[in-house]
């Protein structure tokens, strides 16, 4: 069974730093393509933040670009958000996902979200 664990987060002051990270573990080897943090606002819908994919392309949510940096260690089925000068708007339950070939099909899976709060 695929599990994603995520670290990081907790309050920060505006124009503070903090980075989330995100580790895939299975029985098995795993193949992942592309990683992506999504994050969910009280009351809002999720919000694709970022997206790499395996060879490191990047792409970001223009509310983030410029801040917020998203990065892989293939070797370790391991995925990073480092976010900077962050706002209270930034405040909310991120979460990564990583597609994972499994069971013949690529699948997303999610991590179970940790909390961002940002003070004004």
């Amino acid at each position: 069974q695929v599990q994603l664990v995520e670290s990081g987060g907790g309050l920060v002051q505006t124009g503070g730093s903090a980075t989330l990270s995100c580790t895939a573990s299975a029985p098995n080897r795993i193949v992942i393509n592309n990683m992506r943090w999504y994050r969910q606002a009280q009351g809002e819908r999720y919000d694709l933040v970022a997206n790499i994919t395996t060879g490191g392309t990047t792409t970001y949510s223009s509310s983030v670009k410029g801040r917020f940096i998203i990065s892989r260690d293939n070797t370790m089925n391991t995925g990073t958000l480092q976010m900077n000068s962050l706002k209270p708007e930034d405040t909310a339950v991120y979460y990564c996902t990583m597609e994972i070939w499994s069971r013949g099909v690529w699948e997303e899976y999610w991590g179970k979200g940790t909390l961002v709060t940002v003070s004004s």
